[in-house]
């Protein structure tokens, strides 16, 4: 029976797991993914997460609950060794050990990219991961609660006071997300005003959000102007040491919260440790198929898909010819990985991947969003519940599905939960502090000094007479 190994169990490694336990028969193949984490990440909920608006386990998928019938170790892929077919794997307890395979998958997915801007290292924080997310939103609400303790005045200003990093989808959403969150809680903050909250958004090039028409992009312009969110067009970030913020237009100003959403990799860890063919990009070279290699010749039995693979558009829409990393992708080429490995296994020639993408739509907060396919764009509530609609069916699983909008349901009728969990970073501080330890030893006392007894004098000769 071959085995398979799934190297990363985000979108296009989950999906091909998922659709390989409905195609295979029993006995077929045996499957096997490897992740650092135990769970897919639904990453197009996470400006909500930050925002508040979903609760943060809902926008995960569990590994182990839903395949049932796959192998799920959780750890990393330190090395492959195609030649051989083996893969290194390296738990988070443990040695690192040889895991032999028969096929194998690579779909370990993309992580921040970042520029050796001064600062950004250590203040910023991604948005690729659901704790970056958690982060965010305990990182507004802890501030909301420091600031409003404080008199009015530059760190007041600076606690309230949010920077974004790239203009693209993930970054215009958590930033008109947490605008839109912002003022929501100065509902609950009466000491605060809306003129000391500041928004500010970074955009190297001349618009934002490329997937959508231009004058669309300036409706959401002019739309987050009217909402207090000031949009910075041809600006770099230069620096943002200890949160001082410095752009290449002369501005500066101070903030406590720097989203970084300003592009993504392929992951380094799996891409510089194998021996499988990577393009200029440093990913991994795909052909139309989903098989590695080019429309020459094929690595046999070694398949990639999503953002770490370099997968040609053939609609002629993608950047460069090749499919951008992005969630509408990766879903339907796991699903089509997993047709094309189960043809492959019984002898059938596998399919070519084509998507043409039918439109784009964002979130923009509670009630406003923006949606654009070909020349049609809806702006508003409409586009805001497309947004909405479309991402909580494509979130896998019925069960994933229910949490997801039954949370949205509960928020219409509740609210937001503005509940700050920033202490669940440090979850021992508090039991610490007051702690019982054992009291250090008494010093022994010193032994007494011994009394040295005077030596005897020795007693006078006697002269005889």
């Amino acid at each position: 029976m071959p085995k398979i190994l799934i190297v990363g169990g985000g979108y296009a490694g989950f999906y091909t797991a998922w659709k390989l336990e409905k195609h295979l028969r029993a006995g077929e193949a045996e499957v096997t993914v490897v992740d650092p984490l135990p769970y897919m990440t639904y990453q197009p909920f996470l400006p909500e997460v930050a925002a508040g608006s979903i609760e943060p386990r809902h926008a995960v998928v569990s590994q182990r609950r839903h395949l049932k019938k796959t192998n799920v170790i959780t750890a990393k892929v330190t090395n492959i060794d195609h030649a051989s077919k083996t893969a290194t794997i390296t738990p988070p307890v443990g040695e690192a050990y040889e895991f032999s395979y028969d096929i194998i998958v690579v779909t370990g997915g993309a992580v921040s990219r970042t520029f050796p801007i001064p600062g950004v290292a250590d203040s910023a924080i991604g948005l690729k991961t659901i704790e970056e997310a958690v982060a965010i939103r305990d990182r507004m609400l802890t501030n909301f609660d420091k600031a409003a303790s404080l008199p009015a005045g530059p760190e007041r200003e600076r606690l309230l006071t949010v920077v974004v990093v790239g203009g693209g989808f993930a970054g215009i959403e958590v930033f008109a997300e947490l605008r839109s969150f912002a003022s929501s809680l100065l509902t609950y903050y009466p000491q605060l005003s809306f003129e000391e909250t500041h928004f500010h958004l970074i955009e190297a090039m001349g618009r934002i959000m490329p997937e959508v028409s231009l004058p669309t992009s300036h409706w959401v312009l002019k739309h987050l102007a009217q909402r207090g969110a000031e949009v910075h067009l041809d600006t770099q970030l230069k620096s943002a040491v200890d949160g001082h913020i410095e752009l290449s237009t002369g501005e500066s100003f101070d903030s406590d919260l720097i989203v970084w959403t300003a592009g993504v990799m392929a992951n380094p860890t799996i891409v510089r440790n194998s021996d499988l063919p990577v393009e200029e990009r440093g990913r991994i070279r795909t052909r139309p198929d989903l098989r590695v290699g080019t429309d020459e010749e094929f690595v046999a039995d070694a398949w990639a898909a999503g953002d770490v693979s370099a997968v040609p558009d053939l609609s002629g829409g993608g950047v460069g010819g090749f499919c951008v990393p992005n969630a509408q992708h990766a879903v339907r080429q796991g699903k089509l990985l997993a047709k094309n490995i189960v043809a492959v296994i019984r002898g059938e020639e596998p399919r070519q991947y084509f998507h043409k993408n039918l439109g784009a739509v964002a979130g923009l907060g509670i009630g406003s969003g923006v949606f654009q396919s070909g020349k049609i764009a809806i702006k508003g509530v409409v586009a805001w519940f497309a947004h909405r609609g479309y991402h909580g069916l494509a979130m896998p699983s019925f069960e994933r599905k229910f949490r997801v909008f039954w949370g949205w349901w509960n928020n219409f009728w509740l609210g937001r939960d503005i509940v700050s969990l920033s202490a669940t970073q440090h979850p021992r501080a508090a039991f610490e502090e007051f702690a019982s330890r054992p009291k250090p030893a008494a010093d022994a006392a010193p032994a007494p000094a011994a009394v040295k007894a005077p030596a005897e004098k020795p007693a006078k000769e006697t002269v005889g007479a």
